[in-house]
């Protein structure tokens, strides 16, 4: 069963068409690594399958389920169970790392004491045990992403999205980052779809990379 599949989607604004037509599969537990030009459709695929975005044809399946069928949306955003880390991390600045990660499991309908433990617990798995009540503010670039990372992990997701998660970081950083990013999905079995501008760097734990132009699959390896 693939974990994603898209059949002949395609995404318009206005006159201008982001997807045209795309199909694509991806499978259980793959690391797939998107890249192309900017303007291309990485992003707006990420968004697409999410939720985030709608199709205004074709349709959009999660691990067996219709997720979207056109511009009817059969099962939302919010009950996806999508991770998403976005290039800047997006991190709210006013709450502390530990409740970044506690408002996701309160909206998910978690008690408190079961949202505080599990906060902890996914710092600890990010190496940020000692983190929870840090600031965005008094972190460095590294260490929010990782919060980002531990927030996207937060509602046990068995698909995680990345747009471009290492753009702000050094390369040392990107290293580390990735690293943690392999180790992860390997321990809790993801399928991983990974927007990146700098595809080398990351194909030592990807399975595949798609290049996408104009909307389209231009190549695949």
């Amino acid at each position: 069963m693939s974990a994603v599949s898209l059949d002949a989607v395609t995404v318009r604004i206005g006159s201008r068409t982001l997807l045209d037509a795309l199909t694509l599969e991806v499978a259980e537990r793959e690391h797939l690594l998107v890249v192309g030009p900017s303007g291309s459709g990485k992003t707006t695929l990420l968004r697409t399958i999410a939720g985030l975005a709608s199709p205004n044809a074709g349709a959009v399946s999660l691990f067996g389920t219709k997720a979207s069928d056109g511009a009817r949306v059969l099962v939302p955003a919010e009950r996806r169970r999508i991770g998403f880390l976005f290039q800047n991390g997006a991190l709210w600045p006013h709450m502390s790392a530990a409740r970044q990660i506690e408002f996701v499991l309160e909206h998910a309908g978690v008690s408190a004491r079961e949202r505080a433990r599990r906060a902890s617990e996914l710092l600890e798995w990010v190496e940020l045990r000692g983190f929870e009540q840090r600031l965005p503010a008094t972190l460095s670039g590294g260490e929010a992403q990782r919060v980002a990372l531990a927030r996207a992990l937060a509602v046990e997701p068995k698909l995680l999205l990345l747009d471009e998660p290492l753009g702000p970081l050094d390369c040392e950083l990107r290293s580390a980052l990735l690293a943690k990013l392999g180790e992860l999905q390997q321990r809790l079995g993801l399928t991983v779809v990974h927007v990146t501008h700098a595809p080398d760097e990351a194909r030592a734990i990807a399975t595949r990379t798609l290049r996408l132009r104009a909307g389209r699959i231009e190549d695949e390896r």
